[in-house]
C-alpha cells in the first residue's frame, strides 16, 4: 500500500509498505477513501517533535471496512466508517466512559509512531467496535472527517471552557480547530465570541460564523467589551507560549482557560501565583472523540452546527508534500486539506 511518510522536518514522501493485517480478533482493516492533514501533524513537519525513524502520518480518515475480526459486532465489511483519531483498548473502565484518553492501557493516536498513519490506502484499526462508527445518513465526507478529530476537539474545547449562558468567549487561533471552536461556542450559548488570528482571511471566516474578528493583541478590545473584567472563557487553539500567556491575560478572575492547541516539548513557564490569586481554572484537553459523536452528529445532520468553509483544498495522496507545505504556510486561503488515495 501507499502511505505518507515523514523522514525529517519538512521532508514528506509517499512510501510503499506491506498491507496491514488484522490487529487482533476485535480489529478491522479500513480502505481509506479520504484523509486529512491536521494542524497537529505540523509538529512533526516543523520539527517540534523528534523523529528517530520515518513516521507514517495522519490521524483523520474515513473509509470502507474491507476486513474485520470475528469479535467485531458494530460494523460489517463494506460499511463506510469514520475512524476516531484517538484509540483506546475499548474494553476497560476508562473506555467505558467513551473517552479513549482515559484508557487504562493508555491512549494511542494514529500517525504518531505506534499505530499506522491514516494518510494511507489501508489502515489497521484495533478495537473496531470502539474506534469505528458507520457514517450516518446526511453526513458528507468533509463532515465525517471533521468528526474524527477537529470538530470533536473544538466542541470539547467549548464544553470544558465553562461558558455561561450569554457569556463572552475568546478563541485564539483560527485554523480548523479554532474555527470549529468558534462555531461550537456559539452553539453552546456564548453571547459574544471574539476570534483572534494574525491572518485577516481567517478572521473573516470566523466572522461569517457570527464571531467578532480581532487581530492580536486583543486585550484592550476584550477589556473594553467586558467593562474591564475580561472574558468568561478563553479557548486556546494554538497552544504555544504566546497564546497561553495571552489566554491567561484575557480571562476574567474566576474564569476558565481551555487549551486544545498542542504545545511543543519545552516546559511552559506557568504563572502559578497570579493564576491562583485570580482563581483561574485551566483545562487542557485531548478530545474524547467517541463521546462527542452522539451530541455532534444530530447537530451536523440538522444544520444547526455548520461545518462548511473549513476544508479549502483537496489533493491526491501523491500530492501530500504540496499539501503539507500549503497547510504549514497558514495563509488565508488554505485552512485544511483532504488527501484522497
Amino acid at each position: 500500500m501507499r502511505t505518507v511518510v515523514i523522514d525529517a522536518p519538512g521532508q514528506i514522501r509517499v512510501d510503499t509498505r506491506p498491507d496491514p493485517g488484522l490487529p487482533g480478533p476485535d480489529g478491522a482493516v479500513v480502505q481509506v477513501t479520504a484523509a486529512a492533514i491536521c494542524g497537529s501533524d505540523l509538529h512533526f513537519y516543523e520539527g517540534d517533535y523528534p523523529l528517530i525513524e520515518p513516521v507514517a502520518l495522519g490521524h483523520e480518515a474515513i473509509g470502507t471496512v474491507v476486513e474485520k475480526g470475528p469479535e467485531v459486532r458494530t460494523v460489517e465489511v463494506g460499511d463506510l466508517v469514520l475512524v476516531s483519531s484517538v484509540a483506546g483498548c475499548g474494553h476497560c473502565v476508562g473506555c467505558a466512559t467513551r473517552d479513549p484518553i482515559t484508557c487504562v492501557s493508555g491512549p494511542q493516536i494514529f500517525g504518531s509512531g505506534g499505530l499506522g498513519g491514516a494518510q494511507s490506502e489501508l489502515l489497521a484499526v484495533p478495537a473496531a467496535d470502539f474506534q469505528l462508527l458507520r457514517i450516518p445518513d446526511g453526513i458528507d465526507t468533509e463532515e465525517a472527517l471533521l468528526l474524527t478529530d477537529n470538530l470533536a476537539t473544538g466542541w470539547a474545547a467549548a464544553q470544558r471552557a465553562d461558558i455561561p449562558p450569554g457569556g463572552t468567549v475568546v478563541v485564539l487561533g483560527l485554523g480548523a480547530v479554532g474555527l470549529c471552536a468558534v462555531r461550537s461556542a456559539i452553539a453552546q450559548g456564548a453571547g459574544a465570541v471574539f476570534a483572534v488570528d494574525p491572518v485577516e482571511g481567517r478572521r473573516d471566516r470566523a466572522a461569517r460564523s457570527g464571531a467578532t474578528p480581532l487581530a492580536s493583541p486583543a486585550l484592550e478590545t476584550v477589556l473594553e467589551a467586558t467593562g474591564g473584567r475580561g472574558a468568561a472563557a478563553v479557548i486556546d487553539a494554538v497552544g504555544n507560549d504566546t497564546t497561553m500567556n495571552d489566554a491567561l491575560a484575557l480571562v476574567r478572575a474566576g474564569g476558565t482557560v481551555s487549551v486544545v492547541g498542542v504545545h511543543d516539548l519545552n516546559p511552559f513557564p506557568f504563572p502559578a501565583t497570579l493564576s491562583l490569586i485570580r482563581s483561574i481554572t485551566l483545562r487542557m484537553t485531548t478530545a474524547p472523540v467517541q463521546r462527542t459523536w452522539p451530541e455532534l452528529i444530530p447537530l451536523v445532520q440538522s444544520g444547526r452546527l455548520d461545518t462548511s468553509g473549513i476544508f479549502t483544498h483537496s489533493m491526491s495522496l501523491d500530492e501530500a508534500a504540496a499539501g503539507y507545505a500549503a497547510v504549514a504556510a497558514r495563509t488565508a486561503d488554505c485552512v485544511k486539506v483532504t488527501l484522497t488515495p
